[in-house]
């Protein structure tokens, strides 16, 4: 009878870092989820019917997207008073006046008599969103656990992808009853979120004298040092430019263009995505916490990156499909590490309200300049260059990840 072959002690030690983790995520993170799950879901909510209810008031398809674009707009701009909020009143008090804020300007919408009110309401939405997303990021980089930072940047990604799957469906049933009623419904579940986090989150008071003495806030040229945040201020921007930029505003022209389909084929394409996203988002977090967050970054962006730059040259509708799931899956591998590692750089003792806005200001400069370049090429050179150009973007951040040092090591205990 032979013995068993022995296993070396790398490879042991490889395999052991690869076994699924089965400790619990803290309680407070799992609130963090929940809340995640309901602002996601009020989004989805009000995103189908938003333009239709623009137009409403009498304005055509320009006006339209200027109310969607003027949300993205204000989170840009309102962005550093949120990170110097975080660091005078700490992130919980943040959080939930955000989401107070975007709920009573969503309320408010519900009610609007024209136009221009319903721009000015929406508008403050933005403020406040922005509030909330930038201390929401916050608390979860001081709250997750070093060495499981990956698996919870995972787990809070599909909190925000499943509710923003289910939104569109349910505002969808609700815009039955009137295009008004599915605004009142997101400041509801807004509203919701706020409570849960007001009183179900751990009263840490990060804000104290005590902590800022212990733990001081992280100055914004200190993470600029680091080449770990460089690298991901660049793939926040081009993450930007692609998911929430050109997949939102030139996909749903492209399969228009070249399948001369309707918005059927458009929405295919960013359910498949979703599906990619989802699908990656299931093991994507546990690889980042196991082989380190920058292989997760440098494939994941190569995969999102070749598979955008392919959806120009499709000209058949299954590998429009196909290659649009591929860029979702692209991203889930990418996403939880990308935060993981920004959290690494940061680390639990600190917060990173300014740190955490000017990343999140490269990803939302990136939804704005994006769309308008990717339709300046599509105008002037073709679509095949909108999204070339988009995909060596990402190409490119890639790369920037290769001269990165791994932050792993530094996150483990």
């Amino acid at each position: 009878m032979t013995a068993a072959p022995r296993v070396s002690g790398a490879t042991s030690r490889i395999l052991a870092r690869l076994r699924p983790r089965r400790d619990k995520l803290p309680r407070d993170i799992k609130v963090m989820l929940v809340a995640a799950f309901l602002i996601a879901l009020g989004f989805g909510l009000v995103a189908p019917v938003l333009p239709q209810f623009a137009t409403t008031f009498g304005v055509g398809n320009t006006e339209a997207a200027v109310i969607v674009a003027i949300f993205a707009f204000m989170r840009l701009i309102f962005a550093p008073a949120g990170g110097t909020l975080i660091g005078r009143l700490g992130e919980r008090p943040v959080y939930v006046a955000g989401l107070l804020i975007v709920a009573g300007s969503t309320a408010a919408c519900a009610f609007a008599q024209d136009y221009w009110q319903l721009l000015l309401f929406r508008g403050l939405g933005g403020a406040g969103s922005v509030m909330f997303t930038v201390a929401s990021m916050a608390l979860v980089v001081r709250l997750a656990p070093p060495e499981s930072r990956g698996r919870v940047s995972g787990a809070y990604a599909s909190a925000f992808l499943i509710g923003n799957v289910c939104g569109p469906i349910v505002g969808g049933l609700l815009a039955g009853f009137g295009l008004r009623i599915p605004f009142l419904a997101y400041a509801g579940a807004l509203v919701i979120a706020a409570i849960v986090v007001q009183t179900q989150l751990s009263h840490q008071r990060r804000g104290s004298r005590e902590s800022r003495d212990k733990a001081p806030d992280m100055r914004f040229g200190e993470a600029l040092g680091t080449g770990a945040y460089r690298s991901a201020l660049f793939s926040s921007f081009a993450n930007g430019w692609a998911t929430f930029g050109v997949r939102m505003a030139t996909v749903p022209l492209f399969a228009a263009a070249a399948f001369g389909s309707g918005p059927e084929a458009a929405g295919l394409a960013l359910a498949v995505f979703a599906a990619g996203n989802a699908a990656a988002l299931t093991f994507s977090g546990r690889l980042a916490d196991s082989l380190g967050r920058k292989p997760m970054m440098i494939w994941g962006l190569l995969v999102a990156g070749l598979a955008t730059a392919g959806i120009g040259f499709t000209s058949d509708l299954g590998w429009f499909l196909a290659a649009s799931a591929v860029a979702g899956i692209g991203s889930g591998l990418f996403g939880p590490a990308q935060q993981a590692a920004v959290a690494d750089v940061i680390g639990n003792g600190r917060s990173g309200g300014k740190v955490l806005a000017v990343y999140q200001m490269t990803s939302d400069v990136g939804a704005i300049v994006g769309p308008v370049l990717a339709g300046v090429l599509a105008d002037r050179l073709g679509f095949g260059w909108a999204f070339g150009v988009t995909g060596g973007i990402m190409l490119v951040a890639a790369f920037t990840w290769l001269a990165t040092r791994e932050t792993l090591q530094s996150a483990r205990p």
